[in-house]
């Protein structure tokens, strides 16, 4: 398998945070060079290894954005 490369851009925050220190993120991410999109995983602490995420456009960040705005949390 080769290698993924990425550059986190931006970290706009924590959702939360395990017994082990791995944390929840919202981040900017490039992913091999491309264009950074929004990103929301789990990373180790230091970022030595992450979990599975979602990546999403800006359009699916706003689309998300009004979803969850119309929801009753």
């Amino acid at each position: 398998m080769a290698d993924i490369k990425f550059e986190v851009k931006e970290a706009f925050g924590v959702l939360s945070e395990s017994a082990k220190g791995w944390t929840k993120e919202l981040r900017s991410i490039s992913w091999n060079g491309r264009e950074a999109k929004y990103d929301l995983r789990e990373w180790a602490p230091g970022d030595e290894m992450m979990g599975k995420g979602i990546t999403l456009s800006k359009e699916d960040l706003k689309k998300l954005k009004q979803i969850l705005n119309e929801m009753d949390l």
